[in-house]
């Protein structure tokens, strides 16, 4: 059965805004429920994570510092979210979500999180709608606890996973591959073990081929016994903060080939949901859903 995390505070702490729609998090489980992707049996709501898995990746006085909610006004803009005691456990809650993903995964095939993805969490700050790093949080579990010795993680959000790149930069186990838009935020990148810069306004074809050519090359290369996948969705035409030119279509096709390749070499997945931000958030609810739907097609 495919499990996913997902937990009414993942909706709730924070109104939507123009740049971070809070409300996909409440209507994507309502479309897969409505439609019939999922049912109820599907959901799991996970607990707050124990603060020693944060510690084996985070700096203790940032997380000090988050937890007594003594930020300064920079580090609290560089979040882009008003700091509250909500948001703090609300970000505890996601981290341990991805963490259970990946024992189910390890179970199942694959998991996901509805949440999750917040790459840009350094191990001493947080910047761009990330305050802690769930893919880095649950690689180091699985490390830790000897339930993967290589992790692949394939960051595909328009936005280069920065922060994970960051927390894993020394870490030979953790193979970090981000395909993102060259010229977009953040505009200092950091080093991932493999940068693939996108220019502005790549379609489909070019950006599937690309996708095809580097992850089938990994999968050889890597031989990763467990992958993440930040599957944010701004790499749309649409997208207010993406400047790409991917269809919907074609994010779809990116998920499917993630996802495929994954089951055929029958590689543990979790997938997190990472970035959206489309006007339309319908189009955005779709996207997303899209992942779910081939989750459920390819492996069950």
């Amino acid at each position: 059965m495919l499990k996913i995390a997902w937990s009414e505070i993942y909706a709730h702490p924070l109104p939507d805004n123009h740049r971070f729609p809070m409300s996909k998090y409440e209507l994507l489980p309502q479309q897969l429920l409505h439609e019939g992707t999922i049912t109820n049996e599907n959901f799991f709501a996970p607990p707050p994570m124990d603060i020693n898995r944060i510690l084996a990746v985070h700096d203790l006085n940032y997380w000090i510092k988050l937890d007594q909610l003594n930020l300064t006004k920079q580090e609290i803009r560089r979040t882009g979210f008003p700091l509250s005691r909500q948001l703090i456990d609300r970000e505890v809650t996601i981290m341990n979500g991805t963490k259970m993903c990946a024992d189910f995964a390890l179970e199942n095939g694959v998991a996901m999180n509805i949440a999750g993805g917040t790459h840009h969490a350094f191990t001493d700050r947080g910047e761009g709608f990330c305050l802690l790093n769930d893919i880095a949080i649950a690689s180091q579990y699985l490390l830790d606890e000897g339930k993967a010795n290589q992790i692949l993680v394939v960051d595909l959000d328009v936005h280069q996973g920065n922060g994970t790149a960051q927390i894993f930069q020394d870490e030979s186990r953790v193979f970090t591959y981000s395909m993102h838009g060259g010229k977009n935020y953040p505009m200092h990148k950091e080093k991932s073990d493999l940068d693939v810069e996108l220019v502005d306004g790549i379609m489909d074809k070019e950006y599937l081929n690309l996708l095809e050519l580097h992850l089938s090359e990994l999968l050889e290369k890597v031989n990763p016994d467990f992958i993440f996948f930040q599957s944010g969705v701004d790499i749309l035409a649409s997208d207010k903060l993406g400047r790409l030119g991917v269809s919907l279509e074609g994010c779809k096709k990116r998920d499917q080939i993630v996802l495929q390749k994954a089951f055929e070499c029958q590689i543990p997945l979790v997938a997190s949901m990472g970035g959206g931000y489309s006007k339309d958030i319908n189009i955005i609810v779709e996207a997303h859903a899209n992942t779910y739907r081939l989750a459920q097609e390819i492996y069950f």
